[in-house]
């Protein structure tokens, strides 16, 4: 009889997903029409910096060039072990997606003038780095206040049923 035979639970089912970085703003600013998962082209010293979880999606934003989805301007910043062998904190990231996804996303920002945005960076079940993005539409201001208000409202609300029941 082998030792792991004891009922262990594997490594593949220990729970949730862990949020490496989430890109709140994103939600504020723009109005998400489809949200999709997308892998991530890592080198080492990336994915030790985001198992820290030190990662920042602040302004960044992701393109189609050539057939290939690239993830630009997200910062992940150097590790600090990784001395010589350290990547570049700002260089652009490609992202995995079949071709049909890809071709989805490139033609919703030609021809609808749409913004592929990410929302956040997380490992999932087996250890896996990953993007979820998603293809956006900018909110006029407007529409940003309109939120703020049903935001407020909504606490509210909820504080007052708290206090009374």
């Amino acid at each position: 009889m082998s030792a792991r035979s004891g009922g262990a639970k594997p490594k593949a089912s220990q729970g949730p997903r862990k949020v490496v970085a989430d890109n709140r703003r994103a939600r504020f600013d723009y109005e998400i029409l489809d949200v999709l998962e997308a892998g991530l082209m890592l080198v080492g010293s990336e994915v030790k910096s985001l198992r820290q979880g030190r990662a920042s999606l602040a302004d960044s934003y992701a393109s189609v060039n050539d057939g290939e989805l690239w993830l630009v301007n997200a910062h992940i910043p150097e590790f600090g072990q990784a001395n010589r062998f350290n990547h570049e904190p700002r260089r652009p990231r490609k992202l995995l997606l079949n071709k049909r996804e890809i071709h989805r996303l490139s033609s919703g920002v030609q021809r609808e003038g749409l913004t592929i945005v990410p929302l956040k960076v997380y490992f999932n079940d087996r250890g896996r780095a990953k993007a979820e993005i998603a293809l956006a539409r900018g909110k006029k201001q407007h529409d940003k206040r309109e939120t703020e208000k049903q935001r407020s409202w909504d606490r509210e609300r909820s504080r007052l049923l708290r206090d009374k029941g």
